[in-house]
């Protein structure tokens, strides 16, 4: 059995180069316009929970010791990190297009990572806002010019610091470089192990090298925010934890597992196969059944010519 399942799987990589954008991209697109729609509707809801103002946690005075790191220039940042979880993945998955010329598989995985990268920054976005944690260099967001200010009544922090800058303090848990990082990269971690088979039990090292490569990237992107004391410790595992689950959440949805026979493949791309091959079978059946009609209207009438020689006698 296993045996009959890679050679049908290697025939059907040898029918890739037939499936193009030029061939099937249009309605490959039109298929799945609602899918791009509700992409764009998540897009539109993470720019607004972006701007939504955190909840504003109580901080006092005695809560000082662990936000008081010095504040850093970003190592990773910001604008770089759509470039990381976004179009570093599709990069690949054009590269191998142009390889592979499929275009299920490109349209499929790049429709994966954006949901992925999306679906995880909403998730993320919508934590941070609620839980408000103070990121670790809150105290000088708070205080810029190292003055002090509580209430006498409650011991809370008074701030003076640049507003959008202090509201920023205040979203600390989970990472969000973090999570788009592992949503991104191990979206492409997964794609990669099924593109090269990393777990096709003939223990081949290398592959793994390949499959571990983005999520070393991913985790220094995370480390990074420690380093520079934008995030603790839990923030950035918290945040890896979701991007990634939301990674295989989203890869399985269109591709088989990683370690699955036809793992290299797109759901889709299966699918259209079987519809061609149905397809293809019942042009064969109805070709036949022709063949078989027009065989019997040939036999009914040389049988009618031979009863009216008979009869006429001429035979």
């Amino acid at each position: 059995m296993p045996g009959g399942e890679d050679t049908q799987d290697r025939m059907r990589e040898v029918q890739l180069g037939s499936h193009t954008i030029q061939t099937h991209g249009a309605g490959l697109a039109r298929k799945h316009t609602y899918d791009w729609v509700v992409l764009v509707l998540l897009a539109v809801v993470v720019v607004v929970l972006h701007y939504t103002p955190p909840f504003t946690r109580f901080v006092g005075m005695d809560m000082m010791t662990d936000i008081r790191y010095p504040v850093r220039q970003s190592t990773v940042p910001a604008w770089s990190v759509p470039i990381i979880s976004i179009a570093c993945p599709v990069a690949v998955f054009v590269a191998l297009y142009i390889a592979r010329r499929d275009v299920y598989d490109l349209h499929h995985a790049t429709l994966g990572v954006i949901f992925a990268v999306l679906i995880t920054a909403a998730f993320t976005d919508v934590i941070k806002n609620a839980v408000g944690r103070p990121r670790p260099d809150f105290f000088w967001r708070c205080f810029p010019d190292g003055r002090q200010l509580y209430d006498q009544v409650t011991g809370g922090v008074i701030c003076h610091g640049e507003k959008s800058f202090l509201t920023d303090g205040r979203r600390s848990f989970p990472s969000g470089h973090t999570s788009w990082s592992f949503a991104g990269l191990g979206f492409l971690s997964l794609y990669l192990s099924g593109k090269i088979k990393a777990f096709d039990r003939r223990g081949h090292v290398a592959k793994l090298c390949i499959v571990i490569l983005p999520l070393l990237l991913a985790a220094l992107v995370g480390i990074s925010r420690v380093d520079n004391y934008r995030h603790h410790w839990e923030d950035v595992f918290v945040g890896g934890l979701i991007g990634y689950i939301m990674a295989v959440l989203c890869y399985l949805h269109f591709f088989p597992p990683p370690y699955h026979h036809q793992g290299w493949g797109p759901y889709a791309y299966f699918h259209m196969l079987e519809e061609l091959a149905a397809g293809n079978s019942d042009n064969a059946q109805n070709q036949q059944s022709e063949g078989e009609h027009h065989i019997g209207l040939a036999g009914q009438h040389h049988n009618g010519r031979s009863r009216n020689d008979l009869e006429s006698g001429s035979v």
